[in-house]
């Protein structure tokens, strides 16, 4: 049973701080409701206890043939409601609370049928024991309902609810056939004056009416519910019955008292069951709250693939001559108004929905955008992403000053103020790239009041996307013009990279510059020595980045290149030395075109170097700094034109596959000790 209570605390398990308590066993409430329960113990207690003044004899047989029929009667109809909803959810439980109450129920109209000078002539053992019987067979279907049965109890009960309907048939008919016909068996017989019971077996019906109260109070606190509550009641007054009826005082007030309670109990299921069908605004599932939790578990799992049926076909808006809230209303028993408040829940629901898979596929295209994606692939990506939140999305990007959308055209002019296009059902919005048309995109609207600013949404999106991935190209080839491919590639990525520092990395350098510059340049005009550099300067460069370096500077004629920096390499040493001897090779070839042009040397040397962005915040270039560097740049001082000369640390790198000529110990400028130096003249 839902409840508005502020004092009522989470369910248990939940992340609350302590169990629920619902509003039924609040403090307050739970004092009333046991008052209630037991007022008809303290008037029972009262009327034995003066029995000669209070607890009068008072007999009227009509009036109590028909109460006994009309509650009855009623009681009837109600068991066989719970039977309709156990044979309907396949519940092991509510077919054991139908039994409760169709037994109690056959044995009261028993009871009543006997009622003296009515069918039967004089009192009988039918009428006395009638009800006692009904009662105890009640008990045992109480106690059996209340169980936590599991699933093989449960089916192991609907396998013999044939059985167990049959059999209690059998008995009320067998027992009003021995109990209404006088003189065929001491049924019909006149009773002892003091009355007949069932003895010890009446103390055993009120020892399982209780434990199942009991039951059902522990299940109703994890499971809180309106009908738990009235059955929980009626369990308690069919005990105080039992109770009352053992003391056989017929016509007596304290014998009309466990009429009494038999008659609340009965009506107090009824009046729940009217209250909650009304709140519900239908009898379909109004006794679920007291079926077995698999049976709960099973029927929400139909609802929720009855609310996932529904939000799909509204979703795809799916023409059907019987609107689908509607076959869902007849397929689980729903009034015209619940149908009608599943549609708009449905509705609303598809439209939630609807919103947030397009917000997500916002988010996905913004993650799209990446360093290095083709415009091609990201408008394919985009438009797939796109198509499965939106719906039949188009895009097409300007050619000759003209977007072709379909069999339409737009013009940058055709946008009034930037803005969108209406047409038959869809929005056309410009793509933008720095303030000019780019493209178009048309995408549907129409369905929700948020379609037109979700189509905004994406193509704003869409020319955030498309002008990042075209300024990423421009920056691409604009970095890789003017530094070396791996330096661009890192900046793009992360910015961060261009912060001024560095760290120590041991690299190989290779420094080469064009022997005899000076006297070309002093003997050619201009123009012919910037034809010679770039002639040199476009072999050397593909040699230097096919093999993995690095070139971080040209100073006229010379250059310097790392290898192991900043991308890494294993084997830089071999790569520099390698690079080395294919610029010489490449160099050969342009002196043979051109035999007055200088020749390159090359000096190559291994070691540890300070490797990052050294300059100022306002301008900065990646280089390195370190002896290593330096006696680079010594050794292709004293290589001769069409030599590669290494130093020890880089032969060392490069092992036995270095074909070299030794030069001795060298005393290099600015170094204190000699270095021992080497001609490389191939790789085997």
């Amino acid at each position: 049973m839902p409840t508005n209570d502020p004092t009522a605390t989470p369910i248990a398990g939940s992340a609350g701080p302590g169990p629920y308590l619902p509003p039924a066993t609040q403090p307050v409430r739970a004092v009333v409701w046991v008052i209630h329960l037991a007022l008809p113990l303290l008037g029972l207690w009262l009327l034995l206890a003066h029995h000669d003044r209070i607890n009068v004899k008072w007999q009227h047989n009509p009036s109590h043939f028909w109460l006994i029929i009309a509650v009855a009667g009623i009681n009837m109809i109600l068991g066989a409601m719970i039977s309709q909803a156990s044979a309907r959810r396949s519940d092991a439980r509510l077919l054991l609370v139908s039994l409760v109450f169709l037994s109690s129920a056959g044995f009261f109209l028993l009871h009543g049928l006997t009622t003296p000078k009515m069918i039967l002539p004089g009192p009988n053992y039918g009428f006395d024991l009638s009800q006692p019987v009904g009662l105890f067979v009640a008990s045992g279907f109480a106690f059996a309902s209340a169980l936590p049965l599991g699933d093989r109890a449960a089916a192991v009960v609907l396998r013999s609810q044939a059985w167990l309907r049959g059999g209690l048939v059998l008995l009320l008919v067998a027992w009003g056939v021995l109990s209404l016909i006088p003189g065929l068996t001491p049924l019909s017989s006149k009773p002892p004056e003091q009355g007949a019971g069932l003895g010890g077996a009446e103390l055993l019906g009120l020892v399982l009416y209780g434990a199942a109260a009991v039951l059902l109070f522990r299940l109703h606190r994890r499971r809180p519910a309106a009908m738990l509550i009235s059955l929980i009641t009626a369990y308690a007054l069919l005990a105080e019955a039992m109770l009352a009826g053992m003391y056989h005082r017929n016509w007596h007030l304290s014998w009309w008292l466990w009429h009494l309670l038999l008659t609340f109990a009965f009506v107090f299921v009824a009046y729940g069951a009217h209250i909650q069908s009304r709140r519900e605004g239908g009898t379909a599932g109004l006794f679920d709250s007291v079926a077995l939790a698999a049976t709960v578990r099973r029927v929400r799992a139909d609802y929720e693939r009855a609310l996932e049926e529904l939000v799909g076909h509204l979703r795809r808006r799916a023409d059907s001559r019987v609107p689908v809230a509607t076959r869902l209303a007849g397929k689980f028993g729903l009034t015209e108004a619940q149908a009608a408040v599943l549609d708009r829940a449905g509705e609303a629901l598809a439209n939630e929905r609807e919103l947030s898979e397009r917000l997500a596929a916002l988010v996905d295209l913004g993650n799209r955008a990446r360093v290095g994606l083709p415009e091609d692939e990201l408008l394919v990506q985009s438009l797939d992403r796109a198509r499965q939140a939106y719906g039949d999305v188009r895009i097409a990007l300007v050619s000759d000053g003209r977007v072709a959308l379909g069999s339409a055209e737009y013009r940058e002019a055709d946008f009034p103020a930037g803005g969108p296009i209406r047409a038959n059902g869809s929005v056309i919005h410009p793509l933008t790239v720095k303030g000019r048309l780019a493209g178009a995109l048309r995408v549907p609207v129409g369905r929700t009041s948020q379609d037109d600013a979700l189509a905004a949404a994406l193509a704003g999106q869409m020319s955030i996307s498309l002008e990042n991935v075209r300024l990423y190209r421009e920056l691409e080839t604009l970095f890789r013009q003017y530094m070396s491919p791996d330096v661009a590639k890192s900046l793009l990525a992360d910015p961060r990279t261009a912060e001024l520092g560095g760290e120590l990395v041991e690299l190989t350098a290779l420094f080469a510059d064009l022997k005899g510059f000076t006297t070309f340049s002093e003997r050619v005009a201009p123009g012919e020595i910037v034809e010679m550099l770039n002639r040199y300067h476009t072999a050397a460069v593909p040699i230097i980045l096919g093999n993995g370096g690095t070139i971080v500077q040209f100073v006229g004629d010379a250059l310097l290149a790392l290898f192991n920096a900043p991308a890494r390499q294993a084997d830089h040493a071999e790569a520099a030395a390698r690079a080395g001897l294919a610029m010489q090779e490449a160099a050969a070839e342009i002196v043979a075109e051109a035999p007055g042009y200088p020749r390159f040397r090359i000096g190559i040397n291994t070691g540890p170097a300070l490797v990052g962005n050294i300059g100022s915040p306002q301008l900065r270039g990646f280089n390195a700094m370190g002896d290593c560097v330096n006696v680079a740049a010594r050794l292709e001082g004293i290589a001769e034109p069409g030599t590669v000369v290494i130093g020890q640390n880089t032969l060392d790198r490069i092992g036995p596959h270095a074909r070299v000529r030794s030069l001795g110990e060298l005393s290099l400028k600015g170094k204190e000790k000699p270095v021992h130096a080497y001609v490389l003249s191939g790789l085997s």
